[in-house]
Formats: C-alpha cells, sequence, structure tokens
C-alpha cells in the first residue's frame, strides 16, 4: 500500500511448505559458494588494503544479513571487486576508521533509498555508465596486481594509475621469477579447470595447489622470495568482537562524496545481480527489500572491521546453478566461511601473493566487459562520450569523480533529448482532428475564429521546454484576443513549467489576451489546483478538449 515502507524479506516467505529436499539441494548450494567465495573474500580483502580475515567477516557478516533480509531468493552477499579501488583511496586517504564511517554513512543512504522506493530507479541508471565504470574498475584491479605478480621488490607503490605503471616500469629490473610463474600457473589453472569440471571452482584449486607448491619450495628448496599472506598480514582467525564508530561533523562532510559513491556502486551491483538472477530463475525480487537488506548490512559489518557489502553476481550465479532457490543457501553459504575462518583460519597464512594475484587479474578480466564496451564504441556520440568520460575517470582520477561527472552528464544528455523530442507547435487557421484522440468530434477539421491562436505542447513541460515554449512566444508577430494552450500531451509538469504558465498568464493579462488551457489531464490538473494557478487563470478555463476551449474562445472573441 502507498505510504508503507515496501520491505518485504523472501526469507519469510520461503518457510511456508519448505520441504527437506528444498533444504538439501540449499545445503548443497551453500556448502559449494561458500567454497568458492573463500579465496575471492580473502583476494578482495587484501586488494582493498584490509587484512585477509577482514574480506572473509564481511561475506559472512554482510552474507548472512543480505540472505536474511534481502529481497532476492538467491542473492549471495559479500565483499566484491567493484569496490576495491573505492576501498583502497579510502584507506589511503582517510585510515580504517575513516572506511568504517563511509561504509556506515553508506548504508544509511541505502535504506533511505529502499524506504524512498527508489529500487526501481536505480535500475535507469544509463548502462554506458555502469558499464564505463565497471570497466575502469577492472583495468585498475589488473594494474594493482602488477607487482605480486612480477614479484617486483617496490619501496613504496604510488596510488594514481600512471605513476603506478611508471613505478613498475621502473622497478622492472627487481622481477623475480618464482612468483611470475606462480601466478601464470594459478591463471593457466583457473582458465583450464572448466573444462575438467564446473562444479570445483578453478580459483580454489589454483590456490591450494599453489599454496602447497610455495610451501614445499620455501620449506624444502630454500627459495625464500615468494612472499605469502602470512609475510605481509597476521591472521586473527576468530570473529572480532564489535567496535563502535565514533562521528563528527568534520568526518561526515569529508566521506560524503565516498559514503555515496559506495551507495550508488552498492545498490547499481545488487539490484543488477538480483535482475539477472530472476532472468534465470523466473522470480521476481523486491528491490526495496533489497535495499534495505544492503543497508543494514553495511551498516552492521564495519562495526566488526569489515568492508562494504553488496551483492556478488558470480557467487549468486554459482548459488543457483548449484541448485540454490531459497535465501537458506546464502545462510549456509555464511555459516561455511564462518567455520573455515575459525578452524582453518591459520592455514590462509601459506597462500602466495603472487597466487592471489593471479585469481584478480581472472577477476578483472571477468570484470572488464571488453565485448560490450567494443559495441557501445558504435552507438550514438552521446553514449559513447559518457562511456569514455567514465571509463577515464575512472582509471586516471577515482570513481568518486567518474561516477559524479558520468551521471551529470548523462543528466544532461537526458534533458537534451527530451528537449529535442518535445515540440511547441503554433497554429492561426484550421486544427486536423482526423489522427487525434483527445476527442471524438464529428468534424475532422476545426477552423479557427480570427484573433484566436493555438499553441501545442508536445511532451513534459519542465525547465528545458519552458525556455522553448518562451522562444516559440517571442517569435510571434500580431497579438491574439485569445490564446489556447492545448496541453493534452503534456504528461507531466514542473516548478519551472508552472513559473512559465504564470509568466505568461501575467503578460496575457497585461495585454488584454485572454489565456485558455485544454486538455489538461489528471496530474497536471492537480499541479495546478495545488499552486492555486487554477483560481488565477479561473477554473472555467481550464477545458477538458479542444471543442470546449474553441467554444469559450468563440465567446470572448464575439463580446
Amino acid at each position: 500500500m502507498k505510504g508503507k515502507i515496501d520491505f518485504h524479506p523472501k526469507a519469510l516467505t520461503v518457510l511456508k511448505g519448505y520441504s527437506r529436499e528444498r533444504f538439501i539441494s540449499d545445503l548443497m548450494a551453500g556448502i559449494i559458494v561458500g567454497i568458492v567465495a573463500l579465496p575471492l573474500a580473502i583476494a578482495f580483502g587484501i586488494a582493498s588494503g584490509v587484512s585477509p580475515e577482514k574480506g572473509l567477516i564481511t561475506a559472512i557478516i554482510g552474507g548472512f544479513i543480505v540472505s536474511f533480509m534481502g529481497g532476492s531468493h538467491v542473492q549471495i552477499g559479500g565483499p566484491t571487486g567493484a569496490f576495491i579501488v573505492i576501498v583502497y583511496g579510502i584507506i589511503q586517504n582517510f585510515g580504517v576508521e575513516g572506511l568504517a564511517i563511509a561504509t556506515v554513512m553508506a548504508g544509511i543512504m541505502l535504506v533511505i533509498m529502499g524506504i524512498l522506493r527508489l529500487g526501481t530507479v536505480i535500475k535507469f541508471i544509463p548502462y554506458p555508465i555502469v558499464v564505463g565504470f565497471t570497466s575502469g574498475i577492472a583495468l585498475t584491479i589488473f594494474t594493482t596486481q602488477m607487482k605480486d605478480l612480477f614479484g617486483l621488490t617496490i619501496e613504496k607503490t604510488p596510488v594514481d594509475f600512471i605513476s603506478k605503471w611508471m613505478a613498475y616500469f621502473a622497478g622492472f629490473h627487481t622481477m623475480n621469477l618464482w612468483p611470475l610463474l606462480i601466478g601464470l600457473s594459478s591463471i593457466g589453472m583457473i582458465l583450464l579447470m572448466p573444462r575438467v569440471s564446473k562444479k570445483i571452482p578453478g580459483s580454489l584449486v589454483a590456490i591450494v595447489l599453489m599454496t602447497a607448491v610455495a610451501y614445499f619450495m620455501r620449506q624444502y628448496l630454500d627459495i625464500d622470495s615468494i612472499e605469502t599472506i602470512g609475510d605481509r598480514f597476521t591472521i586473527n582467525a576468530s570473529l572480532p568482537q564489535p567496535t563502535p564508530i565514533t562521528f563528527n561533523m568534520e568526518t561526515i562532510n569529508r566521506l560524503l562524496p565516498s559514503a555515496f559513491t559506495i551507495a550508488m556502486l552498492g545498490a547499481i551491483e545488487s539490484l543488477l545481480s538480483a535482475t539477472v538472477a530472476d532472468g534465470v530463475t523466473g522470480d521476481r525480487h523486491h528491490s526495496n527489500t533489497e535495499l534495505i537488506a544492503q543497508g543494514a548490512a553495511n551498516i552492521v559489518v564495519p562495526i566488526f572491521g569489515g568492508i562494504p557489502v553488496t551483492g556478488a553476481i558470480a557467487r549468486t550465479m554459482t548459488n543457483i546453478n548449484n541448485g540454490g532457490r531459497t535465501p537458506v543457501a546464502g545462510i549456509i553459504h555464511a555459516v561455511v566461511l564462518l567455520l573455515i575462518l575459525l578452524f582453518l583460519g591459520p592455514l590462509t597464512k601459506h597462500i602466495p601473493m603472487a597466487c592471489l594475484a593471479g585469481v584478480l587479474i581472472i577477476v578483472s578480466y571477468n570484470m572488464s566487459e571488453w565485448r560490450t564496451f567494443r559495441s557501445l564504441l558504435k552507438n550514438p556520440k552521446s553514449d559513447i562520450s559518457v562511456l569514455l568520460v567514465t571509463f577515464s575517470l575512472t582509471v586516471i582520477f577515482d570513481l568518486t569523480i567518474a561516477i559524479e561527472i558520468g551521471l551529470l552528464i548523462a543528466m544532461f544528455l537526458f534533458m537534451r533529448r527530451v528537449t529535442e523530442t518535445t515540440r511547441v507547435s503554433v497554429v492561426r487557421d484550421v486544427i486536423d482532428l482526423s489522427n487525434e484522440s483527445e476527442t471524438q468530434p464529428a468534424e475532422e477539421k476545426l477552423i479557427l475564429p480570427d484573433k484566436v491562436e493555438v499553441y501545442e505542447i508536445d511532451g513534459p513541460f519542465f525547465f528545458g521546454i519552458a525556455n522553448k515554449f518562451d522562444g516559440v512566444m517571442q517569435t510571434l508577430g500580431d497579438k491574439p484576443k485569445v490564446r489556447i494552450i492545448r496541453m493534452r500531451k503534456v504528461p507531466f509538469m514542473d516548478s519551472t513549467g508552472l513559473h512559465n504558465l504564470e509568466s505568461l498568464l501575467r503578460l496575457s493579462q497585461s495585454e488584454n489576451i485572454h489565456l485558455i488551457l485544454s486538455g489538461v489531464n489528471h496530474e497536471v490538473r492537480r499541479i495546478l489546483s495545488k499552486s492555486g494557478f487554477d483560481h488565477k487563470i479561473g477554473a472555467e478555463n481550464i477545458c477538458s478538449n479542444i471543442n470546449e476551449a474553441l467554444s469559450a474562445a468563440k465567446k470572448i472573441v464575439e463580446k
């Protein structure tokens, strides 16, 4: 019902008629997804600039909340590659505490979006923007992995894209062959594994085998140039205690753009994942419920030291392909990861960094959508400009700037397109009614009386069209006695369009010209009534169709 919060968690509806067979299916899917999520959660955590268990904690707590509260039957939540760039940048500039504050703020924004029923609106963000920053993120992730893949010895890696590559070329002479072989072997295993078995994730096989190889080489061959997770991080294989997060207005103001970026990215990716899942399962997700669940996850997870959470397309599809059909599978996936963290967590310290680099390089390739990127270059120039600008800003500057400017450009292009498609025409002699549906007159043509002019607005009457309407009015010659504004094709009107009408009314009254509105729909009439414009023009001068308007105009002319 209108006015109520659109919050309908799927987990509460699936319990009716839930069977033992369904549970077994969800159990198997949840175990497999948990195993698939393990290497990705560790890799995403490290690449984001936090310790590996923080990635696991994000997948455990965030994944549980998204499945328990979410609006999709099969959505799997957790850390994703899309957040690596923005999270790494926030940690570099504001520290881990700044990331926690930004993530909580983003969670609050997502909850507000869901309460305001903006779930359907998010889906209409232009596709070139989504592809532009997704491809830009992919290239950035690929770039960040070059140091570990080649085993480069660089004291401090620059943050920005161009400086990073300059540092790589300058330090290329420090390349180590062993990490490179492990990284390339990992990439090869991930690519070849689907040919052997589509059930077992290639990333997991690569991590298990390469960890065993690296351990053997370090312990028995005295090859100590293969850096592992344990060389860089101290693993804490337990759930952390909740830590309070302190807010102040100065920090909030500084982190607001970053929080907005996390919220937008989380909303777009989670709803995109849910929509893709719907296409496979035939289900329909509740977009507003999903936003509220994503928001709740991002509010809770930072309290335990986690990073931003969103819906993960690859893990969601793995869930579907392995028989998961209810949120129970997502909850089981979170439990599996929790057990792995508690009982196998210490073993993660032996995983080679070069192996994780190989995993993330494959992730970046899958994210790049290079085929889609190439096909979009054949689209209209406006779409190409949005795509290239968003992509370039993401790579060269950062994701926050890319999303903000990309959305701004898209809005301007949208307004230009609407302005171009909306027409304002003037009729002084005859109106052809043969193809009109406003009314069903006996005549096919209406002859206008002398001193009567009809102005027709074909499209929404908002600020861009209001200026066009002003331009048409200024080009007119002799002044009529009656002006009829046909609004039968005006679906809505904003405050600028209303202001334009009020200015036209004042101008017409000062020149003794009578103003009549024709074909005003219910929504536009409500706006006119709410603003008091109907009293200013006179209710009798707001007509339902052109016949009534012309009849009123004739009476005025004949006086």
